[in-house]
């Protein structure tokens, strides 16, 4: 497995749309790290506004909330930087 510095690495995701890390494990969108956990809460708040507004019928909704929720709880221990602006890196 080859090692990158981190300004190697900065710099392959800024230049990129979408990029994968697959050491890492870390997706970045535009040169933004991407949570697991960020994507979760839109997916629940997503199905929670269909519930709430009716829009959708519940057999929508549930399964998209539900699949938020889960994404929200295994990605809990970083939840104090999904939402934090930048790359991330180590």
């Amino acid at each position: 497995m080859a090692q990158h510095s981190s300004s190697e690495v900065r710099r392959t995701h800024e230049h990129h749309l979408v990029d994968y890390d697959p050491a890492l494990r870390r997706v970045w969108i535009g040169g933004q790290r991407l949570h697991h956990g960020a994507t979760g809460a839109a997916f629940a708040a997503a199905g929670l506004a269909g519930l709430v507004g009716r829009r959708l019928p519940l057999r929508d909704c549930v399964p998209v909330a539900l699949i938020g929720t889960l994404l929200m709880a295994h990605d809990w221990k970083d939840r104090g930087v999904w939402f934090r602006r930048g790359s991330q890196l180590p």
